[in-house]
């Protein structure tokens, strides 16, 4: 396959760089420092299922210059995907894809209205991964898995065709034939883990044994499942304690890239997580006050780290 990944960061550093390695045809579009490495020294993806180095690695700031490819995989920060769904325009031909493997759950529509629902794919990463340093993509723990699916929850050539590369690439991938389902079971999680690890500064495995963070944690998801099933997405009723229960069974260390991000002084993703929550409850009318209680919390935080924000003494 001839596949564009549009941000070359944890997640599209970390796939994008397997399915390369596996002999896909994989142009990375990127910019800044990071792409500089990767142009110089190829990109490297450090990770316990087994380092990967590209060099060379075909990385570019120019989508026009790659031309029409098979699946068009979006992979930037929530904030970044309109500029990133139109810098693609060039990369998208009569029989291209396009699929999101970003967090959140407005990237379906987004590019339905851009490309058309016939050019779109509903797609899920689950992953820990960030950049470590330019050129560089640090995967914490095993877990890396993507779910892909038509909207209408049909079989189809171009899903199989995905599926396939990813098989021989060593991608633990599968076909969702109820992708909204599947991208709101991560949405339930990921909000919840963006929310308490940022909060608390903490990795899961310490705020899962705590009873009250493992209580608010709880209530976090159960608003999402709430909100998602006031959607009409069919989730199940006890999808919280189910991810509680998957939790317990990951890394200690295990953390969201939020934090990362707010550890580093960077724009958060919190509008389209917890904020989203809370903005699609007062459509709906559904009550969120636990995720109403995480955007006033960090809601200052959301730009990147304010200028009088005092930083921890050595």
């Amino acid at each position: 396959m001839k596949i564009a990944v549009m941000g070359a960061g944890g997640v599209g550093g970390y796939f994008g760089a397997k399915l390369a390695a596996s002999g896909e045809e994989v142009h990375f579009i990127a910019r800044g420092a990071h792409l500089e490495a990767m142009q110089k020294n190829g990109l490297q993806v450090l990770s316990a299922n087994g380092d990967v180095q590209l060099k060379p690695g075909s990385a570019t700031g120019d989508p026009a210059s790659v031309g029409p490819v098979d699946l068009v995989m979006i992979a930037v920060k929530l904030w970044s995907t309109e500029d990133a769904l139109r810098d693609a325009r060039p990369m998208v031909g009569p029989n291209t894809a396009v699929v999101s493997f970003q967090n959140g759950v407005v990237a379906v529509d987004a590019i339905a209205k851009q490309y058309g629902k016939e050019r779109t794919l509903g797609g899920v990463a689950n992953i820990a991964a960030v950049i470590e340093r330019p050129g560089v993509i640090r995967h914490t723990g095993t877990m890396a898995i993507l779910s892909i699916g038509e909207l209408d929850g049909k079989p189809s050539s171009r899903t199989k065709t995905f599926l396939d590369a990813c098989t021989k690439a060593g991608i633990q991938a599968r076909v969702s034939d109820d992708i909204q389902k599947t991208i709101w079971e991560k949405y339930v999680f990921l909000v919840a883990a963006s929310a308490m690890t940022s909060l608390t500064r903490l990795p899961l495995g310490t705020i899962r044994e705590d009873p009250d963070t493992r209580a608010l944690t709880k209530q976090i998801m159960s608003e999402v499942v709430a909100v998602g099933k006031a959607k009409a997405v069919n989730l199940d009723s006890d999808l919280a304690d189910k991810l509680l229960e998957r939790l317990d069974g990951m890394p200690r260390e295990m953390v969201a890239s939020m934090l990362g991000d707010l550890e580093r002084g960077n724009r958060l993703e919190l509008p389209w997580l917890s904020g989203g929550v809370v903005e699609m409850g007062k459509q709906l009318g559904v009550a969120t006050p636990g995720n109403g209680f995480i955007v006033a919390a960090l809601k200052l935080y959301i730009n990147g780290r304010p200028a009088d924000a005092r930083t921890p003494k050595a």
